[in-house]
């Protein structure tokens, strides 16, 4: 095996070597075997996914649907994507010719920014964010331009985002997930408004990854697609929404113009989404409304607990407006390291969080909790910190 690592070096792009796997799962991994370990790390909702919609595959499966769907997607899936994108977002998209379903969000998110960046090309990331941005921007040859929105309440500003574009007058595309992964901070309409306008002075496209939109909880959430339809690429998908992540459909929506080039690399990509599943998710955004909303006042509830316990224990978190996760700073009496603190958590109060810092510059002296788990769990999470906390407990967890 040394022989033929000697010989592949230098095979891959010079790219590949300054790219680390994700340092969310490497953590996970870290951690993943202390026994008695109660896990709050990944973003994996801990409902199943409805009946109706498993029905909705077996039906597909026994109906022979095993066969490849055209590239873009199921036309009964596009169509209820429209249907269901004009009545969340007020816009609407040609289902033909300016949706296209992808496998899993994460594909619409590398075959839109593949499509539109590249050597030479720059990509604002507001931070603290879900690293697969910044990994995929890499991947493409791009430069990552990342701005700390940790001053600005985790919400990128009309003054900052000038600032950045005058600093940086090669950037091409604009990343705004929200809600915010990991933060979970929202825009408010005039928020959107003032950023729009700082938008149109440039020629900039927006990446909207949406995937948490119906998890908005104090305030509806508002699409930056209402305001700039013609500079807009919206990334969705039925994973969060409908606690179906396995089952791998995203979608994406923009101008046909636009479209027609991310399909070509969609389809160079992965031909298709499998067809079984895309049933499935046809059936989820047509059926699957009730079921959102019981799953959304679940999280709202365990937010609410979650926040408020953590605060008693001296974390400090404001209210996350959406999504399914709380960024809370470390207590001041604690190690401010953010791995260290993390690591040390895990091994003695056998509670695991995510380091802030895997999420970017202003992440530092964080950690990431998600909600995704039902409130037993949230409970006995809070129980152990409690007691971790009451103990403070001093190990020196490099030994």
């Amino acid at each position: 095996m040394p022989e033929l690592e000697a010989q592949l070096t230098g095979m891959t792009r010079p790219v590949f070597d300054k790219i680390v796997p994700s340092a969310i799962r490497q953590f996970d991994n870290q951690i993943k075997d202390i026994p008695g370990i109660l896990k709050l790390t990944l973003g994996e909702p801990d409902f199943n996914a409805p009946d109706h919609v498993k029905q909705a595959t077996i039906d597909a499966i026994n109906q022979n649907r095993s066969h490849y769907a055209p590239a873009a997607g199921l036309p009964e899936l596009r169509e209820a994507i429209s249907t269901y994108l004009t009545k969340l977002n007020q816009v609407t998209y040609d289902p033909q010719a300016e949706i296209l379903v992808t496998v899993g969000a994460t594909e619409a998110i590398a075959a839109a920014m593949g499509t539109v960046l590249g050597a030479g090309d720059e990509v604002i990331i507001p931070t603290p964010i879900f690293p697969l941005y910044i990994t995929t921007a890499q991947i493409d040859g791009a430069t990552p331009v990342l701005v700390d929105t940790s001053a600005d309440d985790y919400v990128l500003t009309p003054a900052r985002l000038t600032a950045t574009l005058a600093a940086h007058p090669r950037a091409k595309m604009l990343v705004l997930n929200y809600p915010t992964n990991p933060t979970g901070v929202t825009y408010t309409d005039s928020q959107l408004q003032a950023l729009a306008a700082v938008i149109r002075k440039h020629k900039l496209l927006v990446l909207a990854d949406e995937i948490y939109c119906e998890l908005a909880y104090d305030q509806p959430h508002v699409s930056i697609s209402t305001l700039l339809p013609e500079r807009t690429i919206v990334i969705n998908g039925v994973s969060k929404t409908f606690a179906m992540t396995g089952y791998r459909v995203g979608y994406l929506a923009a101008p046909a113009a636009l479209t027609q080039h991310i399909a070509k690399l969609h389809g160079a990509l992965v031909t298709t989404a499998p067809t079984p599943m895309m049933a499935a998710a046809t059936d989820a955004l047509q059926h699957g409304a009730a079921d959102t909303a019981a799953m959304k006042a679940q999280y709202h509830e365990r937010r609410d607990f979650l926040v408020q316990a953590l605060n008693q224990l001296g974390f400090t978190t404001d209210q996350p407006n959406g999504a399914f996760y709380v960024f809370a700073k470390i207590p001041a009496d604690e190690e401010q390291d953010d791995r260290t603190f993390a690591l040390k958590v895990a091994q003695q109060a056998k509670v695991a969080v995510v380091p802030g810092s895997c999420f970017g510059p202003g992440g530092e002296g964080h950690v990431r909790l998600s909600y995704a788990a039902d409130m037993d769990k949230l409970q006995e999470a809070v129980k152990r910190l409690a007691a971790y906390r009451a103990n403070k407990l001093s190990v020196d967890v490099s030994a």
